[in-house]
Formats: structure tokens, C-alpha cells, sequence
């Protein structure tokens, strides 16, 4: 006779036995998990002496680029470098597999199958130069990914590696590949003293380990032409504290950018924000998105609606009043009757009582975008 209890047993479980089971089973929680990875990453930087991966990111000098950063959208780099709130999580997971692959595949590879008796492999190196372009000075800075080089450590051969679901139809580089292997060619050169003139792109698919190899000439009407006049007009645009156009370089990166909403390109009625400010209504935001730009950004407090999600944090950090324009009375949350639409501030609950019907506004703080 069938049973709800697949397993039959006479034993009963003692009281210290079910606190065994029990006290694991509380432990074992998503929020749990968030908090040790967390903590794991920030003890990590400390040892590895990074310990400025632990505080909100500075903000780069207005004429700084990174490699990684160049042909991508203006609004989006320049919402990152800016410090905006995130609206979404980083892919921890691709970046942390895509670390994996290069380090524990393709390292390897490079060092056991392409190195000689005469030439190396070094993990990465560091690049940092200057470029004129048009009487704006121009600095770029970051680090390679993995670089054959000679018996004194010289540059001989840089190479990208890129990760991706798929590398069935990936038939030629793309620009912005291109673009950041331009980069670290032209930085060695500067900084080694001799021209380096070939780059590799190495393609990995995440699900077969498969790859795509592209060998790069270095094109200087690419480099010059297409690149550094990114550059300049993304410096520019800084230059003039302008926000950019919202035309992204690629169609996909509207798709899967971490300021949507605050662009235009989302589900709610904002669009063209400045970098600074919680979008009040918008609860995409993650919590340690939150957290960094709270921390990044003195004196700035949680919007009413991530106040709800994130009490917490409420309680560290404070939280924006609603403000009456006309009457010039402030609410707190639990104050405002009924529930708050995304595409509708709250009417002040005072001045419906005298058929006033006013709109309120966030406190100035977090929000001042608006």
C-alpha cells in the first residue's frame, strides 16, 4: 500500500539529532549565500592587495579610458564611470567562468603549446599612456589579458579572451574586441619602446570549450580613426558634464544594460536621468547595488520604496521624506494612503482634504534626479 512517506523506518530522532538537522536546514538560506559571497570577495581583495576593490569605485579623470570600456555606448560608460546605481547585478557567474577559462585553459595552452625555449607567457600586464588626438590629451589605461613575451619580459604577442554561449556564427572579431586589442597593442609599444604590430583574439564557447582564434593586424585608420575619435567625443561629452545620446553602439546593449530604466529604455516613465539618484518606484535594484551607491554618495538615503525592501539598510542609511510643494508638509512612507504605481508620484494626503490635488516630491538626497 502506497504511503506519503517513501521510507519506513521504526527509529525516531532524538531532540539533538533534529537540532542537527534543523539548525544546517535555517543556515542554508539565498540571503545566507549573498552575505558569505560578500564577505569571501572582501576578504579576497584584502589578501590579494586590492583592498580598494572593496569601496565604491572612484571616478575616472575626465580624460581616462579603459581598454575594455572602448566603441560601447556613451550613456552607458559614462552613467558607469559616474558611479549611477546599478539596476541589476553584474553576471558574476560568465565573469567568474570566463576567469576560470582563461587561467585554467588557456594559460595553459599558451605555455605548453605555444611558448619556446626562448619565449614566455605572462598572466597579464599593465598599460597606461597618453595620445594626442586634436589638442585633447588622451589616457589609457588598463590591463592586458594574457601576453607572449621574451626572456626579459618584453612584449611580443598580446591576446584577448572572450567567453561566450556560442562560437558557431562568430565568423570575425568584434569592434569593440578589435578595439581593446588595438589598445593593449598600441600601450605596449608606447611603454616597451618598439612596435608591436599583431594581437590574437581567442573566442571560447562556455558550453563545449571550443574556440574561434582571430589574428589581428594592428590597422591604424581603425586605431585612429574610429577609436581615439570614440575617445575624444566620450571626453568631450565629460568635458562639458553633458549627458550622451542614448545610442548605443550595439543593438544588444540596450537589451541587457544595467541603467534601463534610468536611459529610457525600460518600463517606467524616466528617461534621460542624470547619474545621480535612486529612481523612486524602480525595485530592480540589487542590494549590494544599493549598498554601493549609498556608500559612494555622501549623505544619500534610500528612496521610500527601497526602504520597504531593504529595511536594513533603512536603518543604516535613512530614508527620503515625501515633500508637499504646496503645503510644504513631509510624509514618510507608511504616511502616504494606498499603493504607489510606477509611473505616478503620491498626492499629499493634506491638501486632498481642502480638494488640492498635489503631487508630491522626494526630499532632497538620494533622489535628486527626480
Amino acid at each position: 500500500m502506497a504511503t506519503d512517506n517513501p521510507v519506513q523506518s521504526d527509529t525516531v530522532l532524538t531532540e539533538y539529532e533534529k537540532k542537527c538537522i534543523s539548525e544546517p536546514l535555517e543556515k542554508i538560506t539565498a540571503e545566507r549565500f549573498d552575505e558569505w559571497y560578500q564577505n569571501r570577495e572582501y576578504r579576497q581583495n584584502i589578501r590579494d592587495g586590492k583592498p580598494y576593490f572593496n569601496g565604491p569605485s572612484s571616478v575616472p579623470p575626465l580624460g581616462r579610458h579603459s581598454p575594455s570600456k572602448l566603441l560601447q555606448c556613451h550613456r552607458k560608460i559614462y552613467y558607469r564611470q559616474e558611479n549611477a546605481p546599478q539596476e541589476q547585478d553584474d553576471a558574476e557567474g560568465i565573469l567568474w567562468t570566463g576567469r576560470r577559462i582563461e587561467e585554467d585553459v588557456i594559460l595553459p595552452f599558451l605555455q605548453d603549446v605555444v611558448g619556446t625555449d626562448q619565449t614566455y607567457v605572462r598572466n597579464s600586464m599593465w598599460i597606461d599612456f597618453n595620445v594626442e588626438v586634436e589638442d585633447n590629451e588622451l589616457r589609457i589605461k588598463g590591463v592586458t589579458d594574457p601576453v607572449l613575451v621574451d626572456g626579459e619580459s618584453n612584449p611580443l604577442l598580446p591576446t584577448e579572451v572572450k567567453t561566450t554561449s556560442s562560437i558557431e556564427y562568430k565568423d570575425s572579431p568584434d569592434r569593440r574586441h578589435r578595439a581593446q586589442l588595438h589598445a593593449y597593442i598600441a600601450g605596449l609599444s608606447a611603454e616597451h619602446g618598439h612596435d608591436l604590430t599583431k594581437g590574437v583574439l581567442i573566442y571560447v564557447s562556455r558550453e563545449t570549450f571550443d574556440v574561434k582564434i582571430f589574428r589581428v593586424e594592428f590597422d591604424s585608420e581603425f586605431w585612429n580613426e574610429t577609436v581615439l575619435l570614440w575617445a575624444k567625443m566620450h571626453t568631450e561629452y565629460r568635458l562639458d558634464d553633458e549627458l550622451p545620446p542614448a545610442q548605443p553602439e550595439a543593438d544588444w546593449e540596450c537589451e541587457y544594460c544595467s541603467y534601463r530604466e534610468r536611459c529610457g529604455k525600460g518600463d517606467t516613465q524616466y528617461a534621460d536621468m542624470s547619474p545621480i539618484g535612486l529612481l523612486q518606484n524602480v525595485e530592480s535594484y540589487p542590494r549590494n547595488k544599493v549598498r554601493e551607491y549609498l556608500d559612494a554618495h555622501d549623505g544619500a538615503t534610500l528612496t521610500p520604496t527601497l526602504a520597504e525592501k531593504f529595511p536594513d539598510l533603512a536603518d543604516k542609511y535613512g530614508v527620503q521624506l515625501w515633500e508637499c510643494p504646496n503645503c510644504l508638509k513631509s510624509f514618510k512612507r507608511e504616511e502616504i494612503p494606498g499603493e504607489l504605481g510606477p509611473d505616478r508620484r503620491p498626492l499629499c494626503p493634506h491638501c486632498v482634504q481642502s480638494e488640492t490635488l498635489t503631487e508630491l516630491r522626494l526630499s532632497a538626497g538620494a533622489d535628486r534626479g527626480v
